[in-house]
């Protein structure tokens, strides 16, 4: 299980550490790609096969389900962390998320995501401002 928040720098070939705590969840192997929220996500092999064959069996007749599709696979690359947890993050999918020197990292059960720290500040700022109209609609989910 994936949680917390954690500060870590990107070294000059692009390679990030991976918190010390995930690393033997994430030893087998990882698949990085663009999250929805101009962010990385992070998934464990296992949670990738599940999620790809997921993915794979939305409708072609569906522009946004050919749209998902191509956001997830076409930037996705698989690893496997190096010996001191590092995995390189392609210079593309750094592009997509604005990274540069330095990254946060977050915990979110099954998957990580990789943030650049400002729009991870504001992103998590609009989410303190207003926690009521969160609630709601996991409220209307049946949560």
């Amino acid at each position: 299980m994936f949680l917390g928040e954690f500060s870590h720098n990107l070294d000059d070939k692009g390679r990030l550490t991976i918190p010390a705590k995930f690393r033997d969840e994430l030893a087998g192997g990882v698949v990085i790609t663009r999250g929805i929220d101009r962010c990385l996500s992070v998934f464990p092999r296992q949670v990738w096969a599940t999620l790809a064959e997921r993915i794979a069996q939305l409708p072609l007749t569906q522009r946004n389900a050919r749209n998902f599709g191509r956001l997830m696979f076409s930037g996705a690359a698989d690893f496997i962390p190096d010996r001191q947890g590092r995995v390189l993050i392609p210079q593309g999918l750094r592009e997509y998320a604005g990274l540069n020197s330095e990254a946060v990292i977050i915990g979110l059960y099954d998957r990580l995501e990789i943030w650049n720290p400002e729009l991870w500040a504001s992103v998590k700022a609009a989410v303190e401002e207003d926690p009521e109209s969160i609630a709601e609609q996991l409220h209307e989910l049946g949560i």
